[in-house]
């Protein structure tokens, strides 16, 4: 008989277990509204593909490079770094054209979007990933006035993973004061069905025949965070809520993965305790993955809710 497969979760939390079978299926499976591309809004869509924002002495060929969509002939406009995600281990900036056909519908609509590489586990463990957002953020603070922009009116952004990493970026400033930076840099966080706690999690596989084998313990978060617990509560955004942070857009869809309504729901609920200015937006009828993906047109609600959030701090 072949070797039989277990799999025996521990009972802490399944937010991971979920992100992994979502990366496997979101890899796996064509979206329409990337294929169709962005519809057009009033704007032109002006494109500055693999700009370096890094070249430090580990800087990456790939990991260290943005891509600008920018609506052409506006001038002063707002801008949003949107961050990809991938459980922190895969995706990249354009994701098969699904990130860039969001982000070319907001630059047509007059936003002005930043979409960053940025490196991945296992090859680099946190805080190397927020680390690189800082650092494409602040790039952009420094230069996106040469392409248009409005340094004072920069907004960050993120989707799954790229959604922790976004808020992780507004409410802990370690990483923006690397640069001469701090959340007052920020006008507003954008977080489409983001992580916003890191419990420990592990499971146990087991490999065998007629239940002799081996056991073996795994924890996928270690992969990206380690192994100490007070590393994955730093690294945890609602662990850092306090008054006086940016506004926050909290996004999520109607059928998300297990947890992530939850934890964003929670996340909000913090940030209005501590008497921020935050919103919550449920997506309705739509995915993990299509919350974000499927924001291509100008009439989609969540290109609305996003336009409406980025216009009320921009005056």
């Amino acid at each position: 008989m072949p070797p039989a497969i277990g799999f025996v979760m521990l009972p802490e939390e399944r937010v991971v277990t979920w992100l992994a079978i979502g990366a496997l299926c979101w890899a796996m499976a064509p979206d329409p509204a990337a294929a169709r591309g962005a519809e057009a809004g009033p704007f032109e869509v002006e494109s500055h593909l693999d700009v370096p924002y890094y070249d430090g002495p580990e800087a990456h060929p790939v990991r260290h490079k943005l891509d600008l969509l920018l609506p052409k002939g506006r001038k002063d406009y707002p801008v949003l770094v949107l961050v990809h995600g991938g459980v922190w281990m895969g995706g990249d900036k354009s994701y098969r054209g699904k990130y860039t056909a969001v982000g070319k519908c907001l630059a047509g609509i007059g936003v002005g979007v930043v979409l960053p590489n940025y490196r991945l586990s296992p090859a680099v463990q946190h805080p190397e990933h927020v680390r690189d957002v800082a650092r494409a953020f602040a790039w952009t603070h420094r230069n996106i006035a040469r392409y248009g922009g409005r340094p004072d009116y920069m907004f960050v952004g993120g989707h799954s993973a790229g959604g922790h990493l976004a808020a992780l970026l507004a409410v802990d400033d370690r990483y923006l004061q690397e640069h001469r930076l701090d959340r007052r840099a920020i006008r507003g966080v954008v977080c489409a069905s983001g992580i916003f706690s890191l419990p420990e999690f592990s499971f146990t596989v087991s490999l065998g025949t007629n239940g002799e084998g081996w056991d073996f313990g795994w924890s996928p978060l270690r992969l990206v965070f380690g192994s100490d617990p007070r590393v994955r509560r730093e690294a945890s955004p609602i662990h850092h809520v306090r008054p006086g942070l940016p506004p926050f857009l909290v996004l999520c869809a109607e059928r998300d993965l297990p947890t992530f309504a939850r934890d964003s729901k929670a996340f909000y609920e913090a940030l209005r305790e501590c008497r921020n200015e935050a919103e919550f937006f449920v997506a309705e009828g739509r995915t993990h993955w299509s919350v974000l993906f499927a924001a291509t047109r100008p009439d989609d609600p969540v290109v609305r809710k996003v336009a409406e959030f980025i216009t009320r701090y921009v005056r």
